[in-house]
């Protein structure tokens, strides 16, 4: 049996009388790309913030790599990492800064040697002496990543990882994640909007609505399943209460 990076237990997370997340029940596979998918109010973003341990559930558990994730957060934190366009990093740092700031809190080993390797990978080197808020968005998303995956992470979580960037520079972010899954073995796990992203990198896609899972498997399964030839058409299905 694969082991699992992610498993949740009836998680659930409420607002006074806000149902945000409804028992859900997540089993994410070691060494897949896995798409998070639903519309807006869909509660994606309050699922991965309690998979980041941000935010405490309501009820129910998590488990990353098999160690309860409220027990053993300081443990597990080193194993796993973030990125989303909706969070900058301190802008009145450089993006060098910013990456000895983060490879501190990482225990980052060679630190030095580290953030050279990922400047050249990233093509950020002449950017690490630049304040991160004077960044475009496509030069803030590859300063971003670079701290994303700074501490070689286990466990990836990407929140909408190609938002507004154009067309070049996503092509280039999607493969920069597919290769660093290829060489590490590592897990991603991502939010999107974007089909076109989820069909070309994903293993494997859940899909929720109004804080439930509604629909989960292969890309290549959800067209089976809904007999549609995109995975834009099986979320307008979903979002619009077709069946499969």
């Amino acid at each position: 049996m694969t082991a699992l990076a992610i498993q949740t237990n009836d998680l659930r997370k409420t607002y006074d009388d806000v149902v945000a997340v409804n028992g859900v029940n997540l089993e994410v596979k070691q060494g897949t790309i896995t798409a998070l998918l639903g519309g807006n109010g869909a509660g994606k973003s309050t699922t991965m913030a309690m998979l980041l341990g941000l935010l405490l559930p309501t009820s129910g558990h998590v488990k990353i790599f098999g160690h309860n994730l409220l027990r053993e957060r300081s443990k597990l934190a080193c194993l796993m990492n973030f990125s989303s366009p909706y969070f900058d990093l301190p802008n009145r740092l450089t993006v060098r800064q910013n990456l000895v700031v983060y490879g501190h809190l990482y225990s980052v080993t060679n630190l030095k040697n580290r953030i050279d390797e990922l400047a050249e990978q990233l093509q950020i080197s002449v950017l690490l002496d630049r304040k991160y808020g004077s960044l475009s968005a496509g030069q803030r998303t590859r300063a971003s990543l670079a701290k994303s995956i700074l501490n070689k992470p286990q466990l990836l979580l990407l929140d909408e990882p190609t938002a507004s960037l154009d067309p070049d520079t996503a092509d280039w972010v999607r493969t920069l994640l597919m290769d660093y899954r290829q060489q590490t073995g590592a897990t991603v796990f991502m939010a999107s909007h974007n089909m076109f992203e989820v069909e070309r990198m994903c293993d494997d896609v859940i899909v929720m609505k109004t804080g439930e899972i509604v629909a989960r498997g292969s890309p290549q399964d959800l067209l089976k399943n809904y007999s549609r030839e995109n995975l834009e058409e099986v979320f307008l299905d979903i979002a619009r209460n077709r069946t499969a």
